[in-house]
Protein backbone atom coordinates (compact mmCIF):
# COMPACT_ATOMS: atom_id res chain seq x y z
CA UNK A 1 0.00 0.00 0.00
CA UNK A 2 2.74 2.49 0.79
CA UNK A 3 4.35 2.12 -2.97
CA UNK A 4 1.14 2.48 -4.32
CA UNK A 5 0.32 5.24 -2.25
CA UNK A 6 4.00 7.11 -3.02
CA UNK A 7 3.77 6.27 -6.76
CA UNK A 8 0.60 8.11 -6.39
CA UNK A 9 2.11 11.13 -4.90
CA UNK A 10 4.91 10.80 -7.43
CA UNK A 11 2.65 10.83 -10.53
CA UNK A 12 0.45 13.65 -9.43
CA UNK A 13 3.67 15.81 -8.10
CA UNK A 14 4.89 15.35 -11.85
CA UNK A 15 1.27 16.69 -13.32
CA UNK A 16 1.26 19.43 -11.31
CA UNK A 17 4.81 20.11 -12.18
CA UNK A 18 3.77 19.95 -16.09
CA UNK A 19 0.88 22.07 -15.49
CA UNK A 20 2.81 24.64 -13.72
CA UNK A 21 5.46 24.59 -16.41
CA UNK A 22 3.00 24.89 -18.89
CA UNK A 23 0.56 27.62 -16.95
CA UNK A 24 4.29 29.73 -16.57
CA UNK A 25 5.22 29.17 -20.36
CA UNK A 26 1.71 30.29 -21.60
CA UNK A 27 2.20 33.64 -19.62
CA UNK A 28 5.41 34.65 -20.02
CA UNK A 29 6.46 38.11 -21.22
CA UNK A 30 7.02 38.41 -24.91
CA UNK A 31 8.27 41.59 -25.37
CA UNK A 32 7.31 43.49 -28.53
CA UNK A 33 10.84 43.00 -30.40
CA UNK A 34 10.65 39.42 -29.43
CA UNK A 35 7.57 39.28 -32.09
CA UNK A 36 9.86 38.38 -35.05
CA UNK A 37 6.97 36.83 -36.75
CA UNK A 38 5.11 40.18 -36.74
CA UNK A 39 8.24 42.78 -37.28
CA UNK A 40 9.52 40.92 -40.76
CA UNK A 41 6.10 41.02 -41.83
CA UNK A 42 6.15 45.20 -41.55
CA UNK A 43 9.39 45.64 -42.30
CA UNK A 44 9.57 42.61 -45.02
CA UNK A 45 10.88 44.73 -48.80
CA UNK A 46 11.58 48.30 -46.82
CA UNK A 47 14.34 50.52 -46.11
CA UNK A 48 15.00 50.62 -42.42
CA UNK A 49 16.25 53.12 -39.67
CA UNK A 50 16.63 52.30 -35.94
CA UNK A 51 16.17 54.13 -32.91
CA UNK A 52 17.82 51.85 -30.71
CA UNK A 53 20.39 51.62 -27.73
CA UNK A 54 21.94 49.12 -25.56
CA UNK A 55 18.20 48.17 -23.41
CA UNK A 56 17.00 47.16 -27.06
CA UNK A 57 17.43 43.58 -26.20
CA UNK A 58 15.47 40.32 -27.37
CA UNK A 59 16.01 39.04 -23.55
CA UNK A 60 15.33 35.70 -24.16
CA UNK A 61 17.88 34.99 -27.33
CA UNK A 62 19.78 37.48 -25.51
CA UNK A 63 20.80 39.49 -28.82
CA UNK A 64 20.33 43.13 -30.18
CA UNK A 65 17.69 44.11 -32.26
CA UNK A 66 20.16 45.37 -34.83
CA UNK A 67 21.68 42.10 -35.33
CA UNK A 68 18.30 40.01 -35.15
CA UNK A 69 17.08 42.03 -37.86
CA UNK A 70 20.10 41.95 -39.79
CA UNK A 71 20.23 38.11 -39.47
CA UNK A 72 16.37 37.86 -40.76
CA UNK A 73 17.58 39.85 -43.69
CA UNK A 74 15.49 43.28 -43.20
CA UNK A 75 17.59 45.94 -44.58
CA UNK A 76 18.49 48.39 -41.21
CA UNK A 77 20.06 51.17 -43.62
CA UNK A 78 20.71 53.57 -40.62
CA UNK A 79 20.36 54.38 -36.63
CA UNK A 80 19.63 56.83 -34.91
CA UNK A 81 20.70 57.11 -31.58
CA UNK A 82 19.29 58.62 -28.33
CA UNK A 83 21.34 60.49 -25.08
CA UNK A 84 24.22 58.52 -23.86
CA UNK A 85 24.53 56.89 -27.26
CA UNK A 86 23.80 53.33 -29.15
CA UNK A 87 26.09 51.51 -26.39
CA UNK A 88 24.04 54.15 -23.69
CA UNK A 89 28.27 54.34 -22.33
CA UNK A 90 27.89 58.59 -22.91
CA UNK A 91 27.55 61.00 -19.14
CA UNK A 92 24.14 62.45 -18.79
CA UNK A 93 24.56 65.36 -21.37
CA UNK A 94 27.94 64.45 -22.89
CA UNK A 95 27.55 64.72 -26.53
CA UNK A 96 26.81 61.78 -28.60
CA UNK A 97 29.03 62.06 -31.77
CA UNK A 98 27.86 60.34 -35.61
CA UNK A 99 29.72 57.04 -36.09
CA UNK A 100 29.31 52.97 -37.45
CA UNK A 101 28.52 49.80 -35.80
CA UNK A 102 31.45 48.68 -35.31
CA UNK A 103 29.46 44.87 -36.07
CA UNK A 104 27.86 45.84 -39.05
CA UNK A 105 29.26 48.90 -40.72
CA UNK A 106 25.90 50.84 -40.39
CA UNK A 107 26.02 54.13 -40.11
CA UNK A 108 25.19 55.90 -36.64
CA UNK A 109 23.34 59.22 -36.26
CA UNK A 110 23.45 61.20 -32.98
CA UNK A 111 19.87 62.66 -32.75
CA UNK A 112 20.55 64.19 -28.96
CA UNK A 113 22.79 67.50 -28.42
CA UNK A 114 22.04 70.13 -31.02
CA UNK A 115 20.26 67.46 -33.58
CA UNK A 116 17.31 66.10 -31.37
CA UNK A 117 15.19 65.74 -34.15
CA UNK A 118 16.21 63.65 -37.44
CA UNK A 119 16.25 65.94 -40.58
CA UNK A 120 14.88 65.35 -43.90
CA UNK A 121 18.34 64.58 -45.29
CA UNK A 122 18.98 62.07 -42.04
CA UNK A 123 15.76 60.13 -43.24
CA UNK A 124 16.26 60.29 -46.59
CA UNK A 125 15.48 56.90 -48.51
CA UNK A 126 13.79 55.48 -45.61
CA UNK A 127 10.41 53.74 -45.46
CA UNK A 128 10.19 53.11 -41.93
CA UNK A 129 11.59 53.73 -38.41
CA UNK A 130 11.95 51.63 -35.80
CA UNK A 131 11.84 52.74 -32.35
CA UNK A 132 12.84 50.10 -29.26
CA UNK A 133 14.20 51.75 -26.50
CA UNK A 134 13.10 50.46 -22.59
CA UNK A 135 11.59 53.60 -20.57
CA UNK A 136 11.52 54.11 -16.75
CA UNK A 137 7.95 56.21 -16.65
CA UNK A 138 8.84 59.68 -16.19
CA UNK A 139 8.13 62.51 -17.91
CA UNK A 140 11.83 63.73 -17.39
CA UNK A 141 13.65 60.67 -18.82
CA UNK A 142 14.55 61.64 -22.38
CA UNK A 143 13.81 58.29 -24.44
CA UNK A 144 10.23 59.25 -24.49
CA UNK A 145 11.28 62.84 -25.91
CA UNK A 146 13.61 61.56 -28.51
CA UNK A 147 10.47 59.54 -29.44
CA UNK A 148 8.18 62.66 -29.91
CA UNK A 149 10.83 64.41 -31.96
CA UNK A 150 11.27 60.73 -34.12
CA UNK A 151 7.68 61.21 -34.71
CA UNK A 152 7.41 64.75 -35.76
CA UNK A 153 9.87 64.29 -38.40
CA UNK A 154 8.57 60.78 -39.59
CA UNK A 155 4.70 62.75 -40.09
CA UNK A 156 6.68 65.36 -41.69
CA UNK A 157 8.64 63.20 -44.22
CA UNK A 158 5.98 60.64 -45.02
CA UNK A 159 7.65 57.62 -43.45
CA UNK A 160 6.05 54.97 -40.95
CA UNK A 161 6.66 54.65 -37.09
CA UNK A 162 6.83 51.47 -35.81
CA UNK A 163 7.00 51.08 -31.83
CA UNK A 164 8.29 47.53 -30.49
CA UNK A 165 6.80 47.82 -26.67
CA UNK A 166 8.13 47.14 -23.87
CA UNK A 167 6.88 47.46 -19.87
CA UNK A 168 6.67 50.45 -17.82
CA UNK A 169 9.09 49.73 -14.73
CA UNK A 170 7.98 52.75 -12.96
CA UNK A 171 3.85 52.23 -13.94
CA UNK A 172 1.85 54.93 -11.93
CA UNK A 173 0.51 57.95 -12.71
CA UNK A 174 1.55 61.25 -9.88
CA UNK A 175 3.05 64.20 -9.98
CA UNK A 176 2.21 67.89 -11.67
CA UNK A 177 1.15 67.69 -14.80
CA UNK A 178 3.62 69.71 -17.52
CA UNK A 179 2.41 73.22 -17.73
CA UNK A 180 2.37 75.03 -21.04
CA UNK A 181 5.53 77.53 -20.77
CA UNK A 182 7.25 74.75 -19.17
CA UNK A 183 8.07 72.54 -22.56
CA UNK A 184 11.77 71.50 -22.67
CA UNK A 185 13.60 68.02 -23.76
CA UNK A 186 12.61 67.17 -19.87
CA UNK A 187 9.27 67.88 -20.42
CA UNK A 188 7.94 67.62 -24.46
CA UNK A 189 4.65 66.57 -23.93
CA UNK A 190 1.59 68.16 -21.47
CA UNK A 191 1.69 64.38 -19.62
CA UNK A 192 2.58 64.42 -15.35
CA UNK A 193 6.12 63.43 -13.95
CA UNK A 194 4.61 59.44 -13.79
CA UNK A 195 2.82 59.06 -16.78
CA UNK A 196 1.62 55.31 -16.11
CA UNK A 197 1.91 54.32 -19.85
CA UNK A 198 3.97 51.94 -22.18
CA UNK A 199 6.15 53.46 -24.99
CA UNK A 200 3.61 52.23 -27.41
CA UNK A 201 0.44 53.78 -26.02
CA UNK A 202 2.38 57.11 -24.85
CA UNK A 203 3.52 56.73 -28.54
CA UNK A 204 -0.76 56.74 -29.68
CA UNK A 205 -1.63 59.62 -27.31
CA UNK A 206 1.23 61.92 -28.56
CA UNK A 207 -0.51 60.93 -31.67
CA UNK A 208 -3.77 61.28 -31.71
CA UNK A 209 -3.43 64.47 -29.16
CA UNK A 210 -1.93 66.55 -31.97
CA UNK A 211 0.81 67.38 -29.65
CA UNK A 212 3.43 66.74 -32.75
CA UNK A 213 3.87 70.16 -34.78
CA UNK A 214 1.35 68.19 -37.87
CA UNK A 215 -2.19 67.37 -37.50
CA UNK A 216 -3.23 64.93 -34.92
CA UNK A 217 -3.15 61.00 -36.56
CA UNK A 218 -0.60 62.65 -39.34
CA UNK A 219 2.21 59.97 -38.05
CA UNK A 220 1.79 56.49 -39.68
CA UNK A 221 1.92 55.00 -36.38
CA UNK A 222 2.28 50.88 -35.56
CA UNK A 223 2.35 49.60 -32.69
CA UNK A 224 4.06 45.52 -31.96
CA UNK A 225 2.01 45.08 -28.44
CA UNK A 226 3.93 42.74 -26.02
CA UNK A 227 2.00 39.34 -25.28
CA UNK A 228 1.24 38.43 -21.54
CA UNK A 229 1.72 41.67 -19.65
CA UNK A 230 -0.52 44.49 -18.38
CA UNK A 231 -0.33 47.37 -15.95
CA UNK A 232 0.40 46.97 -12.52
CA UNK A 233 2.47 43.80 -13.50
CA UNK A 234 6.28 44.13 -11.80
CA UNK A 235 9.01 44.18 -14.56
CA UNK A 236 13.15 44.24 -13.36
CA UNK A 237 14.73 45.17 -16.39
CA UNK A 238 17.84 42.83 -17.76
CA UNK A 239 20.16 45.95 -18.87
CA UNK A 240 20.24 48.97 -17.05
CA UNK A 241 18.76 52.13 -19.10
CA UNK A 242 21.01 54.73 -19.05
CA UNK A 243 24.47 54.91 -17.01
CA UNK A 244 23.15 56.23 -13.83
CA UNK A 245 20.07 53.86 -13.50
CA UNK A 246 22.32 50.47 -12.54
CA UNK A 247 19.93 48.37 -10.61
CA UNK A 248 15.90 47.86 -9.92
CA UNK A 249 16.22 50.45 -6.75
CA UNK A 250 17.74 53.21 -8.67
CA UNK A 251 14.88 52.97 -11.08
CA UNK A 252 12.20 53.01 -8.40
CA UNK A 253 13.82 56.26 -6.85
CA UNK A 254 14.57 58.15 -9.88
CA UNK A 255 11.00 60.09 -9.69
CA UNK A 256 11.86 61.17 -6.72
CA UNK A 257 15.32 61.77 -6.65
CA UNK A 258 15.48 63.51 -9.85
CA UNK A 259 14.71 66.62 -8.48
CA UNK A 260 17.68 67.07 -7.09
CA UNK A 261 19.71 67.05 -9.75
CA UNK A 262 18.48 70.74 -9.68
CA UNK A 263 20.46 71.06 -6.32
CA UNK A 264 23.56 71.62 -4.42
CA UNK A 265 22.81 68.17 -2.87
CA UNK A 266 24.34 65.00 -4.44
CA UNK A 267 22.47 61.78 -4.97
CA UNK A 268 25.32 59.73 -5.48
CA UNK A 269 26.43 60.21 -8.92
CA UNK A 270 29.71 59.10 -8.85
CA UNK A 271 29.73 56.32 -6.89
CA UNK A 272 28.33 52.82 -7.89
CA UNK A 273 25.27 53.64 -6.14
CA UNK A 274 23.60 56.10 -8.26
CA UNK A 275 19.86 57.12 -6.98
CA UNK A 276 20.54 55.38 -4.07
CA UNK A 277 21.45 57.80 -1.69
CA UNK A 278 21.21 61.68 -0.55
CA UNK A 279 23.97 63.72 0.64
CA UNK A 280 26.13 66.71 1.14
CA UNK A 281 29.55 67.81 2.73
CA UNK A 282 27.75 68.86 5.86
CA UNK A 283 27.48 66.93 9.07
CA UNK A 284 23.44 68.14 9.17
CA UNK A 285 22.70 66.34 6.72
CA UNK A 286 23.27 62.38 7.76
CA UNK A 287 25.30 59.73 9.03
CA UNK A 288 25.92 57.92 6.21
CA UNK A 289 28.86 59.16 4.16
CA UNK A 290 30.03 58.73 0.72
CA UNK A 291 32.95 60.62 -1.61
CA UNK A 292 30.95 61.32 -5.46
CA UNK A 293 34.42 60.65 -7.52
CA UNK A 294 35.12 60.58 -11.03
CA UNK A 295 33.62 57.17 -12.52
CA UNK A 296 33.88 56.47 -16.11
CA UNK A 297 30.52 53.86 -17.10
CA UNK A 298 28.73 55.84 -14.43
CA UNK A 299 29.68 60.05 -14.23
CA UNK A 300 32.93 61.19 -14.91
CA UNK A 301 32.23 64.78 -13.02
CA UNK A 302 29.88 64.46 -10.75
CA UNK A 303 28.30 66.89 -8.25
CA UNK A 304 30.43 67.40 -5.30
CA UNK A 305 33.73 65.50 -6.61
CA UNK A 306 36.41 64.25 -4.46
CA UNK A 307 34.28 65.80 -1.06
CA UNK A 308 32.95 63.22 1.57
CA UNK A 309 29.26 63.92 1.78
CA UNK A 310 26.89 62.80 4.89
CA UNK A 311 23.50 61.88 4.27
CA UNK A 312 21.36 58.96 3.77
CA UNK A 313 21.46 55.95 2.28
CA UNK A 314 18.51 54.30 0.89
CA UNK A 315 19.91 51.12 -1.16
CA UNK A 316 17.95 48.83 0.97
CA UNK A 317 14.85 51.08 1.81
CA UNK A 318 11.97 48.88 1.69
CA UNK A 319 10.22 51.49 -1.27
CA UNK A 320 7.74 49.66 -3.89
CA UNK A 321 7.88 52.86 -6.55
CA UNK A 322 5.78 55.79 -7.30
CA UNK A 323 6.51 59.41 -6.36
CA UNK A 324 6.95 61.12 -3.21
CA UNK A 325 8.51 64.22 -2.22
CA UNK A 326 9.45 63.02 1.67
CA UNK A 327 13.26 63.00 0.84
CA UNK A 328 13.31 66.34 -1.04
CA UNK A 329 11.11 68.60 1.34
CA UNK A 330 13.67 66.96 4.23
CA UNK A 331 16.81 67.62 2.49
CA UNK A 332 15.12 71.35 1.95
CA UNK A 333 14.35 72.03 5.91
CA UNK A 334 17.67 70.63 7.14
CA UNK A 335 19.08 73.35 4.26
CA UNK A 336 17.47 75.76 6.70
CA UNK A 337 15.00 76.86 4.27
CA UNK A 338 17.66 78.51 2.31
CA UNK A 339 16.09 79.20 -1.11
CA UNK A 340 19.00 80.34 -2.59
CA UNK A 341 21.84 78.09 -1.62
CA UNK A 342 19.05 75.01 -2.09
CA UNK A 343 17.38 75.86 -5.29
CA UNK A 344 21.14 76.63 -7.11
CA UNK A 345 19.32 75.83 -10.96
CA UNK A 346 15.79 76.73 -10.06
CA UNK A 347 14.93 77.52 -13.72
CA UNK A 348 16.67 73.71 -14.10
CA UNK A 349 14.12 72.55 -11.28
CA UNK A 350 11.23 74.28 -12.42
CA UNK A 351 11.82 72.57 -15.90
CA UNK A 352 11.48 68.98 -13.95
CA UNK A 353 8.76 70.15 -12.14
CA UNK A 354 7.17 71.03 -15.61
CA UNK A 355 5.99 73.88 -13.29
CA UNK A 356 7.14 76.78 -11.23
CA UNK A 357 4.35 76.45 -8.63
CA UNK A 358 5.79 73.09 -6.82
CA UNK A 359 8.90 75.30 -5.75
CA UNK A 360 6.94 78.07 -4.44
CA UNK A 361 4.94 75.45 -2.50
CA UNK A 362 7.81 73.95 -1.10
CA UNK A 363 9.38 77.31 -0.15
CA UNK A 364 6.28 78.16 1.15
CA UNK A 365 6.57 75.45 3.62
CA UNK A 366 3.53 73.18 1.93
CA UNK A 367 3.08 69.58 3.48
CA UNK A 368 3.38 66.63 0.71
CA UNK A 369 -0.18 66.47 1.19
CA UNK A 370 -1.06 69.91 0.81
CA UNK A 371 1.23 69.62 -2.67
CA UNK A 372 -0.26 66.51 -3.60
CA UNK A 373 -3.82 67.63 -3.17
CA UNK A 374 -3.12 70.62 -5.55
CA UNK A 375 -2.00 68.32 -8.16
CA UNK A 376 -5.56 66.35 -8.16
CA UNK A 377 -7.45 68.21 -10.60
CA UNK A 378 -4.60 68.18 -13.28
CA UNK A 379 -4.23 64.37 -12.96
CA UNK A 380 -8.11 63.60 -12.95
CA UNK A 381 -8.41 64.93 -15.93
CA UNK A 382 -5.24 63.02 -17.60
CA UNK A 383 -6.60 59.83 -15.99
CA UNK A 384 -9.59 60.13 -17.75
CA UNK A 385 -7.81 60.47 -21.37
CA UNK A 386 -5.51 58.13 -20.25
CA UNK A 387 -8.27 54.99 -20.65
CA UNK A 388 -8.48 55.95 -24.01
CA UNK A 389 -4.90 54.69 -24.95
CA UNK A 390 -4.41 51.51 -22.97
CA UNK A 391 -3.28 48.81 -25.21
CA UNK A 392 -3.90 46.82 -21.85
CA UNK A 393 -5.89 46.21 -19.00
CA UNK A 394 -5.13 47.40 -15.25
CA UNK A 395 -4.64 44.67 -13.28
CA UNK A 396 -7.20 44.88 -10.36
CA UNK A 397 -4.88 44.00 -7.23
CA UNK A 398 -2.84 47.04 -7.92
CA UNK A 399 -4.99 49.02 -8.87
CA UNK A 400 -3.02 51.84 -6.68
CA UNK A 401 -0.13 51.69 -9.37
CA UNK A 402 -1.68 53.00 -12.61
CA UNK A 403 -5.02 54.46 -11.77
Amino acid sequence: MKTVFRLTLWFIGILLTAELQAATTQGALVLGAERMDVITRLLKDKQVGLVVNQTSILEKQQKHLLDALVDQGIRVKKVFAPEHGFRGTADAGEEVKDSRDFKTGIPIVSIYGKNKKPTAEQLSGLDVVVFDIQDVGARFYTYISTMHYVMEACAENGIEFLVLDRPNPNDFVDGPVRQKGFESFVGVDPIPLLHGLTVGELAWMINSEGWLKSNPDSCKLHIVKMENWRHGDPYWLPVKPSPNLPNDQSIRLYPSLCFFEATNISIGRGTYYPFQVIGFPDRKYGDFTFTPVSLPGFDTNPLQKDKECYGIDLREYPFEGGLTLHFFLDFYNKAGNEQAFFFSRPQWFDLLAGTKELRYQIVRGLSEEEIRDSWKPELDKYKQMRKKYLLYPDYPQKATKSQ
